[in-house]
């Protein structure tokens, strides 16, 4: 597992950069043909890891249900964030990535609902949704680098 907790470090570097090279202005526009933003969808991806490793799990996620209902699966961008917003969620790039591999560590993660993705990839336990994780958060960074273009 520590090969996808380094990766999953790795990405979200990645998405710390967009953070912090791109203008509150430039992390809400949604460019014309896109449906979202880049703000989006590091919320989405921050949500969406909670929501697989340990919703499923029947853990308490680290995100407010007020972030999930936001930033979950079939919703798009509703309003423009605030700084504070982009601010929470720099923070929530790592605190939840460095909960998780803590918690895998102190074998936190015991049950775990089976649940198949859009993909078609059935995760059996938070050890495959974490693994699952990294190939979600690589499909909304490369939307990212599109949506960048055209910003």
């Amino acid at each position: 597992m520590e090969v996808s907790f380094e990766i999953n470090k790795t990405s979200r570097n990645v998405l710390l950069k967009f953070l912090e090279n791109h203008s509150l202005e430039q992390l809400n526009t949604i460019p014309e043909g896109f449906s979202n933003n880049l703000i989006w969808n590091i919320g989405h991806i921050i949500v969406v890891q909670q929501m697989l490793v340990y919703k499923l799990a029947n853990l308490p996620m680290m995100v407010s249900d007020k972030m999930v209902e936001k930033y979950k699966k079939g919703t798009k961008p509703e309003h423009n964030v605030t700084q504070e917003e982009v601010d929470e969620m720099k923070l929530l790039l790592f605190s939840t990535l460095e909960k998780t591999r803590k918690d895998y560590s102190e074998k936190v993660f015991q049950n775990y609902n089976e649940f198949t993705s859009m993909s078609g990839f059935t995760m059996k336990s938070s050890a495959d949704a974490i693994t699952f994780n990294n190939y979600h958060e690589a499909i909304h960074t490369g939307i990212m680098m599109q949506i960048r273009k055209f910003i």
